[in-house]
This record gives C-alpha cells, sequence and structure tokens, in this order.
C-alpha cells in the first residue's frame, strides 16, 4: 500500500484528488490550513475506504509550517510516495490594486512552497528509487495575466526541470494544467465568471481520473480535457504579443464581478 501527501485537500482539487486516491486504496496525509474540515474529510475516508489518513495542519505562507511538510516528506520511515502539490491562493484583483502582502503571500503558497515541497520529496524518493509528484498548475501559465499566471509559470517550467532531472531515478514528475474547473476555489476568491460557455468547465473527478492516468503513463504535462488541450497547444504556438493581448481580453470578457 501506498502513501500520497495532498496539499490544499480540505477542498477543491485537492479534495478530489484525497478523494480519488482513498478510494484507490491509498494511504492520505492531508494537508490545509483548517482543521476542522482536515478532521472531517479524514474521518469520511476512514470510514468509507479504511484506509490511513493523517491529518497535517499548515498554512504554507508561513515558513515554518512549510518546513513541517517537507519534514514529513523527507522521513524515511514513513515515506511518502506520491506528493500532489495542490494548495492554492486566489486574488481577484489586479497585481498594482492589490495589498503587497497578499501578493507575497500567494507567492510563498504557489511557489516557494512547491519548490521547497519538492526538493524534500524529490530527494527522498530519488533515494527510494520510486515516487511521483504531481504540481498543480494551470492553462494560465501559458498566458500571461496577473502573479497567478507568472505563478503558474514558474510550477510548469520549474515541473519540467525536475522532471529532467529525475529522469531515469525511477521519480517522475507531472505538471497539472487544467482549465476552469468547478470547485470552491473561484468564490473563495470573489471571482465570478458567469460569461464562460458551459462547454469549458471541468469536472473535478475527471480531472483527477486524467491526472492520475497521465502520472501513471510518465507524462511531464498533463492537460485535462479535450477542449483544453487544443486551446493549451494553441496559445503555446501563437506569438507572445498575440497571447498577452488575447489573454486578458478573454479573461474580461467572460469574467462577471
Amino acid at each position: 500500500m501506498t502513501t500520497a501527501l495532498v496539499t490544499g485537500a480540505s477542498a477543491g482539487i485537492g479534495h478530489a484528488f484525497a478523494q480519488r486516491l482513498a478510494r484507490e486504496g491509498h494511504d492520505l496525509v492531508v494537508v490545509a490550513r483548517d482543521r476542522a474540515r482536515l478532521e472531517r474529510l479524514a474521518a469520511d475516508l476512514r470510514a468509507a475506504h479504511g484506509v490511513d489518513v493523517e491529518v497535517l495542519v499548515a498554512d504554507l505562507s508561513d515558513r515554518h509550517a512549510t518546513d513541517a511538510v517537507c519534514a514529513r516528506l523527507a522521513d524515511a520511515d514513513r515515506p511518502v510516495d506520491l506528493l500532489v502539490n495542490n494548495a492554492g491562493f486566489g486574488l481577484a484583483g489586479s497585481f498594482l490594486d492589490n495589498d503587497v502582502a497578499q501578493e507575497e503571500a500567494g507567492l510563498d503558497v504557489m511557489v516557494r512552497a512547491v519548490m521547497l515541497t519538492c526538493h524534500a520529496a524529490g530527494r527522498a524518493m530519488r533515494a527510494r528509487g520510486h515516487g511521483a509528484i504531481v504540481n498543480v498548475s494551470s492553462v494560465a501559465s501559458f498566458i500571461a495575466h496577473g502573479t497567478y499566471s507568472a505563478e503558474k509559470a514558474f510550477v510548469t517550467v520549474f515541473s519540467e526541470g525536475l522532471a529532467s532531472e529525475l529522469a531515469g531515478t525511477g521519480v517522475t514528475v507531472t505538471a497539472l494544467c487544467p482549465g476552469f474547473t468547478r470547485t470552491e476555489f473561484h468564490q473563495r476568491a470573489r471571482m465570478k465568471f458567469s460569461a464562460l460557455p458551459e462547454f469549458l468547465w471541468l469536472d473535478a473527478d475527471d480531472l483527477v481520473q486524467q491526472a492520475l492516468t497521465d502520472v501513471a503513463a510518465g507524462k511531464v504535462i498533463s492537460v485535462p480535457g479535450a477542449q483544453w488541450k487544443v486551446l493549451a497547444t494553441t496559445v503555446r504556438a501563437l506569438p507572445r504579443p498575440l497571447v498577452r493581448g488575447a489573454g486578458v481580453r478573454a479573461l474580461h470578457r467572460f469574467r462577471r464581478d
């Protein structure tokens, strides 16, 4: 039996990962800020699937809390076979209008914490000769729209580089790049996209199933959903000036405050 550590496990895509992995018989370490929600999740998963679920409360914008997660990943006596870096941080405003302290916290969660946890997990997995890392990025990493795109671009490119570094070691790294997914993420960040066409929305459970299939196949970049595969391929082939303009116009068109 293997053990997976999932950050941001109390809601959204992370919750879907935890549910799917428990259903497949994996033990879990679930990480998030909200202890009550994590405890409820752990109790539900234990009861439904008979797996062991460890609760690790951590705010990944805090360096000391992130260090505790890294220590768990590095623990040779309790190996983690799969790391899912899913914890997110959403800000509704534009960069210059947002509080810079909040922007910095977002950077800590979506860049620094990803780097640190990958370092801890990658070294431990490499020493054992097996393991997998999934870093939840976004199709936003292929465009240019504020710090969210920039942070996700780091996640995607960092994952590609780490995958190359770990090639041949038995450890895989996958950057998961979904499009818009029906979770509570946008509501919690006070983002509304009511004008977005229905066909562009992904289901979180389907997304996770596709992601795990891609991880098993050793894919470095996973873009769930045929519609997003087409869009991501198109965007990556376009000249950057067109990408910069089209990305911003599209988001403003589909967003409804």
